[in-house]
């Protein structure tokens, strides 16, 4: 590890600038999470400078931020494999390195982790600290919040930095917040504050109103009333970028061994002028040209897109039709529509919970929501999609994006368990789109539905091209779109069109394999698979999902329950792990999931 407490401020200057370098080249090389990365790395050099990283855990809220304190332990020269298949991941990871203390990836964990670190250490008697570094965008979700009811409560020692670089909490106090908040954070007032408590615990009680009273007033001019409200104290706002005024802020917090809010102010992208206050634009990019600022973009259509400009067509023609996302506007593509109908169209802010239940309401009093979530983000909203929507059937709509291998994010992100655990809820419609020409008729359905509706499609392109017949998904039915004489291959969603191209290569090898669109999970057309066990005794099952629980699953259920000949089926589903990051093809590959590699595992289960 890169030894920094024996470093003065300019030689720290220094090292920040070269660490903001190294992340800029290889952000550039390889994208990533570029302005978080750079607007955290004096915040990451003064926690290592403060605290001890061997023995206090350093909690990096969502943790797309963490390069700096990657670079610092251990993985500068390994930095450059950032993201990349068996790389080094773009989120922390404790089988990576012994400094990153959780896995992480999803927003507003850290203070949660924080109290239960506290509560550990307590326990057992250390002189130990946990530091949790939270943006203030996790700052919307309300894991947040119950973590620092309890630990208010309680008052375990934990330090959480505030990283103030967006929604700007003092904003509306100014000038005069940031002199008075600057008084609070000096060692003078802690000091003085800390006996003025011990004071108020022998006063009479008249007195004590009066003093509490006083200190509240005070309080009230100051942005940390929230915090000193829920019994956690609070330091700041501080310059996130002065290492020196830094460092003595965290030193005072380390001293108070309690609970506390240091709250910094820092600037997205700091170090690029390109990507300083472009927040969404730069938050994660491709690789791009550091010079030109131009990133490298895909000429193929996106399915995002695709949804997008088609639910923009139906919301033409039904004004009932809404729209929530969980702060990924752009990533789901409602950006366009919040644009066009704003008071239609809404970003909730990191909310899946409360997208999915008001979304609910919206529903029960006669709107159509389109709830867009990515698939991995889904999972944090599995209750209320149960006990919200499913049980009272009321007929939103879950628009699945990013399903199937996300690549680069890896573990956290890769959309593959959806299908398995949406399966098994009771009055829900679940299917899938193959190509554009399919996701316009799926979002027409779903703005139709009268139950409670999900679709899913990848993070990129169909690999299904627009040439088949469509029919209606009214009719709830399997589509065969190649007939053939040997074998059966089913896709789902995206496997459709890996199905295609799977039976393209062993029809050049001389067999005959018919395809089929099984386009609903969720019912099963049970008709149609009927008739196909007839036909034909091995079916291939290829769908972008995990295999526990997944479309091969539904379709072995389905047959059971029939009195057909039972085919042999076997699936190209996900198995049960948790998938790398890397690019997407390198992951493919690596799953053994790639046309190529399934048709020769076809080709030598058929060899005698």
């Amino acid at each position: 590890m890169i030894d920094i407490k024996s470093k003065n401020t300019e030689e720290l200057n220094e090292l920040a600038t070269e660490i903001r370098s190294i992340i800029l080249n290889t952000v550039g090389a390889n994208g990533g999470h570029l302005t978080s990365s750079l607007g955290a790395v004096e915040i990451i050099l003064a926690m290592h400078y403060v605290f001890d990283a061997d023995n206090d855990p350093f909690i990096f809220d969502v943790s797309h931020q963490a390069y700096a304190h990657k670079i610092l332990t251990d993985r500068k020269d390994s930095f450059s494999t950032l993201r990349q298949f068996d790389g080094i991941s773009g989120f922390t990871k404790p089988s990576e390195s012994k400094y990153d203390y959780f896995v992480a990836g999803h927003s507003s964990t850290s203070i949660s982790i924080g109290v239960g670190a506290a509560k550990a250490i307590q326990m057992k008697n250390e002189d130990r600290i946990p530091v949790a570094l939270i943006g203030d965008g996790s700052m919307t979700a309300g894991m947040v919040y119950e973590a620092m009811n309890e630990l208010g409560h309680h008052k375990y020692p934990l330090v959480i930095i505030l990283n103030d670089n967006e929604m700007s909490i003092a904003k509306p106090i100014g000038a005069i917040s940031r002199h008075l908040s600057k008084a609070l954070s000096s060692k003078s007032y802690q000091t003085f504050k800390g006996r003025v408590e011990r004071i108020l615990r022998y006063t009479p009680d008249w007195a004590d109103y009066m003093l509490r009273r006083l200190e509240r007033g005070f309080k009230l001019i100051t942005p940390g009333v929230f915090f000193e409200e829920l019994g956690i104290d609070y330091i700041g706002p501080a310059d996130g970028h002065d290492i020196e005024e830094l460092i003595e802020v965290f030193s005072i917090a380390q001293k108070m061994k309690k609970p506390v809010v240091v709250h910094v102010q820092t600037t997205k992208g700091k170090g690029y002028p390109p990507a300083e206050g472009h927040f969404e634009h730069w938050h994660g990019v491709g690789p791009f040209n550091i010079a030109t600022a131009e990133q490298k973009k895909s000429n193929v259509k996106s399915a995002t897109s695709i949804f997008a400009d088609s639910l923009l067509k139906e919301c033409a023609l039904n004004d009932k039709i809404i729209g929530i996302t969980a702060a990924m506007p752009s990533g789901t593509g409602l950006d366009k529509l919040i644009k066009t109908y704003p008071t239609r169209f809404w970003d909730v802010a990191i909310c899946e919970q409360h997208a999915v239940t008001s979304a609910s309401a919206l529903a029960k009093e006669g709107f159509k929501p389109f709830v867009a979530i990515y698939s991995t983000f889904f999972q944090r909203a599995y209750d209320q999609i149960i006990h919200d929507t499913a049980i009272s059937s009321l007929p939103v709509v879950f628009a699945i994006d990013r399903a199937g291998i996300v690549g680069e994010d890896g573990e956290t992100h890769q959309g593959v368990f959806d299908i398995s655990f949406l399966r098994v809820i009771p009055n829900l419609e679940i299917f899938a789109p193959r190509d554009e020409k399919t996701m316009y008729e799926a979002v027409r359905y779903a703005a139709k539905a009268i139950v409670p509706t999900a679709f899913r499609y990848p993070r990129g392109a169909f690999l299904c091209d627009d040439v088949f017949d469509i029919l209606p998904y009214d009719l709830k039915c399997a589509q065969l779109l190649l007939d053939g004489s040997d074998i059966l291959l089913i896709g789902y969603g995206n496997g459709v069109g890996r199905a295609l191209k799977c039976a393209k290569i062993l029809r050049e090898d001389g067999l005959s394999p018919a395809v089929l669109d099984l386009r609903f999970v969720k019912p099963i057309d049970s008709e149609s698979l009927t008739p196909l066990a007839t036909r034909f005794n091995k079916w291939f099952v290829i769908s972008d999902s995990a295999k526990i629980g997944g479309v091969g699953s539904a379709i072995l259920e389905v047959l059971n329950a029939s009195e057909c000949v039972m085919p042999k089926i076997i699936s190209f589903e996900y198995d049960d792990i948790f998938i790398k990051h890397g690019a997407t093809s390198k992951v493919e590959e690596y799953l053994g999931v790639l046309p190529t590699q399934i048709a020769d595992k076809i080709k030598k289960s058929l060899a005698p």
